[in-house]
């Protein structure tokens, strides 16, 4: 069996026992990236010689009995967004091209910790700005299902490499949808945990009431496990919970029985396509064969939460991207006269056009005249879906749902139309608008044989419930091995 086709778990149980080492497993995973990423795009940054070094220097560690963690030796990626000391965050745009963090983000630091290899940093739509990850400034990322689609966004890297086998996991953040989504486009599993579980400290903000830091693997036991190792309490993170209840791995048993399951139908009306469907409504009733007891009922306020979301998250946007000003660090024009030219030429130059149209959108709602008639109208109605997710959590201990509309798009296909992008998230945000822990896991194909993601929905620290049964589901199919890596895979084993 070839490293990077194992999961994580099962390539740190190898290493521990000695069957292979950490330099081994990232040299094999350096070797997947130098045969596909120059097609795919996944990574915008890795440096061979450190990870072989780093790889070393865990290796030792581990024979000398100091890490002896499930994930110590593993390779992973992280999303080019999270702050690495010594190694670039460019958030995927001109504007942090050359920027390198003197601190690492809590999360990766956790990782590093237990051992993990850092492979690289992830390509992603710029600021996380985006469902596809095309507004990337080094160029869009491929689906290794089928290149000429996208792979979701905006951790659309992260899940790409992760299907491909560039990495045996990797972390992503989720601020409207952007490790669910990817996670179904791409065939992976991905959670966005409940918000405060891991720290925001060192993750470059965009949404900071909606961002949450999260992982990517190829089974709900990986992301299980890799958040045991991230999920912390973090002083110099305001937003951090101290939780009590991290034992994430021991949700893992098959039994659903008694399981309250709802289904909203407002997410399975007019826009969801036929295929994805079936595949979710299939899932379903697996799941209701092992004792899951299914019950259709109104959500209600589906409709609002994409106006609220966008009105929230371009006002937070806008705020906290007013710091790249071209002063501190980050881009600064070459020509300009003057201290407001310079200003307008850094941002105007160094920010794509959907972080432009963010930033605008953001300043109008938050402006004179307009801030009570927009942003504090988003914020009552974002109130009103928690309430709704309230009410619903009263009856049911998991929510069912697609993660998406539709299956991967083609390239360039929703780009020139921002509005249907924006659709696409209608399945994603309201959890991030109410702070609740979702997951994706695989649950099929459409007729083009590109992935569908089946999403579970929970309510707030209720993680176990969802890792139970996406844990049960996921027993009854084995894991499909996209046909890149798949095919690279044969091609090494012959070249061995």
């Amino acid at each position: 069996m070839e490293l990077m086709s194992m999961t994580a778990l099962e390539l740190g149980r190898k290493i521990q026992a000695g069957e292979v080492s950490a330099t081994e497993a990232a040299q094999e995973a350096l070797g997947q990236i130098r045969r596909l990423d120059p097609a795919l795009n996944c990574y915008v940054t890795v440096d061979e010689e450190a990870v072989l070094a780093q790889a070393a220097e865990i290796e030792k560690k581990i024979r000398a009995g100091v890490l002896t963690g499930p994930l110590a030796g593993v390779p992973a990626a992280i999303k080019d967004n999270l702050c690495t000391e010594g190694l670039p965050a460019t958030c995927g745009s001109k504007m942090l091209e050359d920027f390198i963090p003197c601190y690492t983000a809590q999360a990766v630091q956790n990782l590093m910790d237990a051992g993990v290899v850092v492979l690289g940093k992830t390509n992603m739509d710029e600021f996380a700005m985006g469902s596809t990850s095309e507004t990337s400034y080094f160029g869009p990322v491929r689906n290794p299902w089928n290149t000429e689609h996208v792979p979701g966004g905006s951790s659309g890297g992260s899940c790409a490499a992760v299907a491909a086998e560039e990495c045996s996991f990797a972390l992503g953040s989720d601020t409207g949808g952007s490790i669910r989504q990817p996670s179904s486009f791409c065939g992976v599993t991905g959670i966005k945990p409940t918000y405060g579980t891991v720290s925001r400290y060192g993750l470059i903000a965009y949404g900071s009431s909606l961002d949450q830091i999260g992982p990517v693997a190829k089974d709900v036991s990986d992301c299980a496990a890799i958040l045991e190792v991230i999920a912390s309490h973090d002083p110099r993170d305001s937003t951090s919970v101290k939780r009590e209840d991290c034992d994430f791995t021991s949700a893992l048993v098959e039994e659903v029985g008694g399981l309250r399951i709802g289904i909203p139908r407002d997410y399975f009306g007019d826009g969801l396509d036929e295929d994805v469907k079936t595949c979710i409504m299939s899932a379903a009733k697996v799941l209701e064969d092992r004792g899951a007891v299914l019950e259709e009922f109104d959500l209600s306020l589906v409709e609002y939460a994409i106006p609220a979301y966008y009105v929230i998250a371009s006002a937070e946007a806008s705020s906290n991207l007013a710091r790249f000003d071209g002063v501190k660090y980050g881009y600064r024009a070459k020509e300009y006269e003057g201290l407001h030219e310079m200003y307008k030429r850094s941002r105007s130059e160094g920010f794509g056009a959907e972080v432009k149209r963010r930033i605008m959108l953001g300043s109008f709602v938050l402006s004179s005249g307009y801030y009570d008639a927009y942003y504090l109208r988003a914020l009552r109605t974002r109130a009103l879906i928690k309430q709704a997710f309230d009410r619903a959590f009263e009856r049911y201990d998991v929510i069912l749902a697609p993660a998406s509309p539709a299956t991967a798009p083609r390239l360039k296909e929703t780009l020139a139309d921002p509005i249907r992008m924006y659709l696409g998230d209608i399945y994603t945000i309201a959890v991030n608008l109410a702070g609740l822990p979702g997951i994706t896991v695989p649950c099929g194909a459409d007729r083009r044989g590109l992935p569908v993601g089946m999403q579970l929905i929970g309510d707030c620290f209720q993680e176990a419930k969802l890792f139970r049964a996406a844990y049960t589901f996921e027993r009854t199919r084995a894991y499909v091995h996209c046909p890149m890596a798949r095919d690279s895979a044969e091609e090494g084993s012959e070249t061995h």
